[in-house]
């Protein structure tokens, strides 16, 4: 009995229980070709992030965010090649779960699989939710209405109404709403719907799925490159070419009119938008040349997105100013509205769009995280019933209505903020261990039809990258370590936020008082705003803005010190790094993966911190409970 935490599995008993044959064995169907790959992962990407966050990124960077990117594309190709590597050597479904148990042992291959609940099926609440915003307002735009309290979740709006929103949805779905008993009745039902129609799409089967996101992709496709044709057509035809030289707050024209740091600063919204084509390797056990095919999905649809997204980003900042995308999150269609390049079809068509880029999204994550449960049921670290496969449609029948409820039950009571940051942290640290492992595997000799990562020994190339790159930024920035370990600021400010009354003014109970007042009333404009006045409610809502910005100021500072301890963190792994590698002789290609993973995770919050550890400290708690004493290995 193998009792080590670190117990690895070999690759040939991997594959033996992938049943890797032609017609799928007693395993899942093996009906996906390189084309279809392709789709499911420009299916993935080209969605919520370039949909929703691609308005932000712009807003914060301008038109150079275009860098962005190019660089982000980058990161992305060097975890690509990595992900292909594997998927080369071990084509069945589990991704990065199965890699790490490959690599790392089963300890690690818990902790991504478990990372993965929280990319797939979190993001995939996300995703709902964004889903829904694009779909009501294109109902909206056909004349129908749906009530505020169906289109928002309860905390979205609690948390408005707290914040000191006096107007909006989530006001509205707040005053709005039906009671039940003390507890007010809003959720997200558009969101709950495509969840699950979604489920149900990908219990059919795979071939069914297949063609149905095919279809969408073609559609979305168009409609992109029908936005970059007529929108680049109107820049170039009304002269508005300058935006993409703005001038920054000195007057000066520049590409990048907030700086570098401003474009860095869009590296959440940026990374967002890529997020989705390592979900092509899930499928990797209903590929039909896995080790051929795989890689060339993954790379060409990061390839053709990365191609699109900045063909996008060109035509949004030569449309309209980057500073008027402060808050919008629809910028596809804001180029279009009436003060911009005022043409109405396209707006339509934009959201009709949208709506099938999300959909397409949903499919692609709602197909991975069954298939991941299924590789863990193998392998005894879940109970057997996740390995279920159904007899007619030939999918992970049980798992994947599981999938369905994780995404479908936190829609009640979640939102997007919480999501989002949840699902970035997880990928990001999921991506560092994929390029990890191929470090740890030993290298393969060539062999023709598969995917070979090509090796270039980094023993002197890695470690000159690390020094250079610490001298060059002791030179051209020679404050930057010694702002990294001076925390002295941010002890001022703290000490200066700690001196304000929290909950001074209490918004939700000023909204209460308001609903008392108007039950039963019929108030003209006049008499409404008298009542206002009386309340003072202008006042109110000054006075706790004035307390709310120095709360703002704390909460930058945490995030300064959060950032100066990561970055501190980061350079200490990447000499670590270097050492080793004068005596490993690693690949450079998956280091550059795990050293600007890395680099992207030091953009995390304090917040996204405890809750990525409070979510693996309980599945550690189930490993240790179920999976380590169930585990196939531990009866070896």
């Amino acid at each position: 009995m193998s009792n080590s935490l670190f117990r690895t599995k070999k690759i040939s008993s991997i594959l033996s229980e992938g049943s890797d044959n032609a017609h799928g064995g007693g395993g899942l169907k093996r009906v996906l070709t390189a084309k279809d790959l392709t789709f499911f992962g420009i299916a993935a990407i080209l969605g919520a992030g370039s949909f929703s966050s691609l308005g932000g990124a712009v807003f914060n960077g301008g038109p150079g965010v275009v860098v962005l990117f190019i660089i982000t594309a980058i990161a992305c190709a060097f975890t690509a090649f990595c992900y292909s590597e594997f998927a080369s050597r071990i084509p069945v479904a589990g991704s990065a779960y199965t890699y790490a148990y490959a690599s790392f042992g089963e300890l690690f291959a818990w902790i991504i699989g478990w990372a993965l609940i929280m990319e797939y099926s979190i993001g995939n609440i996300y995703v709902a939710f964004s889903w829904s915003d694009y779909f009501t307002s294109f109902l909206s735009k056909c004349g129908v209405d749906i009530p505020a309290w169906l289109t928002t979740s309860y905390k979205e709006a609690q948390g408005a109404v707290a914040a000191g929103a006096l107007d909006g949805d989530q006001f509205a779905a707040w005053t709005t709403a039906p009671m039940m008993g003390s507890l007010k009745i809003i959720f997200d039902l558009p969101a709950i719907v495509i969840n699950f129609l979604i489920t149900y799409l990908v219990y059919r089967g795979i071939k069914e799925s297949r063609n149905f996101s095919n279809i969408m992709v073609v559609l979305k496709m168009a409609v992109v490159l029908l936005v970059i044709l007529v929108g680049g057509y109107l820049v170039f035809s009304n002269g508005l070419t300058a935006n993409w030289t703005p001038p920054n707050d000195a007057g000066v024209k520049s590409f990048m009119p907030n700086g570098f740091s401003g474009v860095m600063a869009a590296v959440a919204g940026v990374f967002f938008a890529y997020i989705g084509f390592d979900a092509v390797s899930v499928l990797a056990e209903e590929s039909k040349n896995p080790q051929k095919d795989l890689p060339k999905g993954m790379i060409y649809s990061l390839v053709i997105c990365t191609v699109v997204y900045i063909l996008l980003t060109l035509v949004l900042t030569g449309a309209v100013n980057y500073r008027n995308f402060d808050g919008v999150g629809d910028p596809l269609a804001f180029i279009f509205e009436k003060q911009n390049l005022n043409v109405g079809w396209m707006q339509l068509l934009v959201a009709i769009c949208a709506v099938i880029a999300m959909t397409s999204v949903l499919l692609v994550f709602q197909m991975g995280q069954p298939r991941i449960w299924m590789s863990m049921s193998r392998d005894g670290l879940l109970p057997p019933v996740f390995q279920k496969i159904h007899p007619k449609f030939q999918t992970p029948s049980f798992a994947t209505i599981i999938t369905g409820l994780v995404v479908g039950v936190p829609i009640l009571f979640t939102d997007k903020t919480f999501v989002l940051d949840f699902t970035s942290i997880a990928t990001l640290f999921a991506f560092v261990l994929v390029c990890g492992g191929v470090l740890l595997i030993p290298r393969k000799e060539k062999q023709s039809g598969k995917f070979n990562i090509p090796y270039v020994n980094g023993k002197i190339i890695f470690p000159l990258l690390v020094a250079g790159s610490i001298v060059a930024i002791a030179w051209f920035a020679p404050t930057y370590f010694s702002n990294k370990i001076d925390f002295s600021e941010e002890q001022k400010i703290d000490a200066f936020a700690a001196g304000i009354p929290q909950n001074k003014f209490d918004t939700a109970v000023i909204v209460q008082q308001l609903e008392q007042s108007l039950t039963g009333a019929n108030l003209n404009d006049a008499a409404f705003t008298g009542l206002l006045d009386s309340m003072n409610v202008k006042t109110i809502a000054t006075e706790k803005l004035a307390v709310a910005n120095k709360f703002v100021a704390s909460a930058n500072t945490e995030q300064s010190r959060t950032q100066k301890v990561s970055t501190i963190i980061f350079w200490l792994l990447m000499i670590g790094l270097a050492i080793i590698t004068l005596l490993k002789n690693y690949s450079l290609i998956p280091l550059m993966g795990v050293s600007t993973c890395l680099y992207l995770l030091t953009g995390m919050t304090k917040a996204n911190w405890l809750w990525f550890g409070g979510w693996l400290a309980i599945g550690l708690v189930i490993y240790f409970l179920y999976g380590y004493k169930k585990s196939k290995l531990a009866a070896e």
